[in-house]
């Protein structure tokens, strides 16, 4: 996560605004947090805790302090002023967030991300798609979306899939004539789909905070993100056949064979974890941990990429990632615990069911607010917030609870992808060394179809659940 942290500042650096705007901007956000800081004064003057933590918690958010501490001032203080809770009693409360079997995939999943990405597995599925597409229009870029459909099926983790992929396949296309910002647009926007595709952390984490079963998640997040991989690849191919990009020549059939046997025990991975979850020889959990092993064995002894001087470096980063992760995930749960003292979901759900409003209005409302939310927030900070307060009113209007969950896990990839906090961007901006702004701009056309493809998964919730609903019906 350092090396995002200093391309973001890098990136930041490109993007100096006019005296006159950077003044307007500071204006704004001085009336932001004055607004804020009024609503924190009004709510202990008038004992409302609801009012008083969600104004301590913009207002962090709007002084630039991290989202985990964010979180946690806001139900801290909540916490001390406006219940009589003993405050040592926090630390049991801290730990409760975390005492969940479920949550213990996350490391896993996160350290079979980092070794994957060094062990050589994307190097052998950028190779395996190309020798398969890359002579039609647009086929490196084709290749490239479909190579982070498969590294997405066993990282769990979208900066992940753009680093593995990118960092090959961006200079590729650009040394093949393809044009920079169409290199780099795809690959960021389909490194997205490492959230959508099973294993997925976000995932992992709606499920634990709403109590839904993660092996049904990761089955209704497979046909959803074919469709938004297909979808991808045919931006490509269109833009590429537009623009007269050089073809590659075809492969022959013995080149694409020994592409797939190269590729052979990559491919085996998606397999093993999720074969390994429906026949029940594994739960989630332990597959994460399985995934782990198996990809430092493969990539140790099998493809010889990885080196036993990588493990330290990559047991350190997952030990970073994993740690943010589960600070923000507790803080969360700590958010929660005040929103349910409140009753601040049933509030609302109440509202609106007297409202009398439709599960097609809701649905819209819900899409608009997640968008919002993904240019601020981080994926897992949204889910461990907003799912609590959303989901109530999702099954008081009968939407599934497993469609509901991938309706937000895509509206989570649209957040990875555009500004300010589109972590995508910044990993490619920093592969690709394009600033912010243009890496935002090159990546539209394939943003737009991931809009078009969220629109189709929200309003047709069988794309989504027949895969699960039919295995779990064998």
């Amino acid at each position: 996560m350092n090396a995002t942290a200093s391309t973001q500042t890098t990136t930041q650096n490109h993007l100096n605004p006019p005296p006159q705007q950077s003044i307007f901007k500071k204006g704004i956000s001085l009336g932001l947090i004055g607004v804020c800081a009024a609503g924190v004064a009004y709510s202990m003057f008038s004992n409302n805790m609801g009012l008083a933590v969600f104004s301590l918690l913009f207002l962090s958010l709007l002084i630039g302090l991290p989202i985990a501490i964010s979180l946690g001032i806001a139900s801290i203080v909540s916490i001390y002023f406006f219940t009589t809770d003993p405050m040592s009693d926090l630390a049991g409360k801290i730990f409760s967030g975390l005492n969940s079997f479920p949550l213990m995939a996350i490391p896993f999943f996160v350290l079979a991300g980092n070794v994957f990405t060094t062990g050589g597995v994307a190097k052998r599925l950028i190779n395996l798609t190309y020798a398969w597409v890359g002579h039609i229009p647009g086929g490196l870029s084709i290749a490239g979306v479909m190579s982070c459909a498969l590294f997405a099926a066993i990282s769990g983790s979208s900066p992940a899939t753009v680093v593995a992929i990118g960092s090959v396949m961006i200079p590729a296309m650009v040394n093949h004539g393809y044009k920079k910002d169409y290199a780099v647009g795809s690959i960021s926007t389909a490194g997205s789909l490492g959230i959508l595709i099973p294993p997925s952390i976000p995932m992992i984490a709606y499920c634990v905070t709403v109590e839904q079963s993660v092996g049904k998640m990761f089955l209704a997040g497979i046909v959803p993100g074919i469709l938004l991989a297909i979808m991808m690849a045919v931006v490509s191919y269109y833009i590429a056949k537009k623009k007269g990009f050089a073809r590659a020549e075809k492969a022959s059939m013995g080149e694409r064979l020994k592409a797939f046997k190269d590729a052979i025990w990559s491919l085996s991975l998606p397999l093993l974890i999720i074969g390994g979850i429906y026949s029940g020889i594994f739960t989630p959990t332990e597959s994460a941990a399985v995934a782990a092993i198996f990809g430092i064995i493969i990539g140790l002894f099998v493809h010889k990429d990885l080196k036993m001087k990588d493990l330290p470096r990559i047991l350190v980063d997952s030990a970073k990632t994993t740690a943010m992760l589960f600070f923000i995930i507790t803080m969360a749960m700590l958010f929660a615990h005040i929103l349910t003292l409140e009753r601040i979901p049933y509030v609302i759900a109440d509202w609106i069911t007297e409202m009398d409003m439709s599960k097609i209005t809701f649905l819209i409302i819900v899409n608009l607010l997640l968008f919002v939310a993904g240019q601020f927030m981080e994926p897992t900070a949204i889910i461990t917030i907003f799912a609590p307060i959303l989901f109530p009113v999702a099954i008081a209007l009968g939407v599934d609870p497993i469609h509901f969950g991938i309706i937000i896990i895509v509206n989570m990839e649209i957040g990875m992808i555009t500004p300010p906090v589109g972590l995508n961007l910044y990993v490619a901006s920093g592969i690709s060394k394009m600033s912010l702004l243009d890496v935002s701009k090159a990546a539209i056309p394939w943003l737009l179809a991931v809009i078009v493809g969220l629109i189709l998964i929200t309003y047709v919730p069988s794309i989504s659940l027949w895969l699960p609903n039919f295995l779990y019906s064998l």
